[in-house]
Formats: C-alpha cells, sequence, structure tokens
C-alpha cells in the first residue's frame, strides 16, 4: 500500500458517502412531489413513471452539481508552478504577443476636406 512521505502529515480523506446520500435525499423529495403534484387530484391513480424519472433527474443533476463544486476547490499541486522557463514569457514566443506591431498613429485631417460640401443626397450623381 503507499504511504505518505516520512514528514509530511496525512491530507484529509475526501469521502463520496456524504455528496450520494444528499442527491438521494434530494431525488427522494423531488419524486415524491412529482409523483403527487402530477396525479392530478385524490380520484386518480399515483404518476409512478413520472415520479421515478423526476428522482433519476434530480438524482443525477445533484451529484453533478456538488462534484463541479469539489472539484473547484481543490488546489494545483506546487510542482505546477515550477518550471525551466522556457516560453515563459508571452513576448518571447513565436507569433505570440510580442510579434504583435503597435497600431499606426492616426494621419492629420487636411484643411482642404473641411472646406468641401458633404453629399447629402447619398451618393447619387449630381446632373
Amino acid at each position: 500500500m503507499a504511504k505518505n512521505a516520512p514528514g509530511r502529515p496525512n491530507e484529509p480523506r475526501t469521502s463520496v458517502k456524504a455528496p450520494l446520500i444528499f442527491s438521494a435525499v434530494l431525488g427522494v423529495i423531488a419524486g415524491f412531489f412529482t409523483m403527487i403534484f402530477a396525479t392530478g387530484g385524490a380520484a386518480k391513480a399515483l404518476r409512478w413513471d413520472l415520479g421515478l424519472t423526476a428522482a433519476g433527474i434530480a438524482f443525477i443533476a445533484s451529484l453533478l452539481v456538488v462534484a463541479v463544486l469539489t472539484m473547484s476547490t481543490k488546489e494545483n499541486p506546487e510542482h505546477l508552478s515550477q518550471g525551466s522557463g522556457v516560453n515563459r514569457v508571452s513576448a518571447k514566443i513565436p507569433g505570440g504577443a510580442g510579434s504583435v506591431k503597435p497600431p499606426a498613429p492616426p494621419e492629420p485631417d487636411n484643411d482642404a476636406d473641411r472646406d468641401k460640401e458633404p453629399d447629402d443626397d447619398g451618393g447619387a450623381p449630381r446632373a
């Protein structure tokens, strides 16, 4: 069996029991209420098919949400931030940010352009 390296404290273990129980409870609640409310009255038969469908959907959806939230809290290992420094600056990467040229400065306005009258006829030829 694998053991932790000497000198390192044991990391807390995450269990899958709590998310499974939580999702199962939500599935049972959703299935029960769907079965009751989908019946449409006291004189009609219970809708077991809709209740089981809603229970399955609620179970899977809640388990998915719990799994995503659990993964989002996991810290990255420290060794991922270490490296040799190759291509760590985007300006040095071929085709990266260093190869982008700054925009050209705007051209100055000519005074001759201001003296012209604007075409108000939408660009139609003058007769």
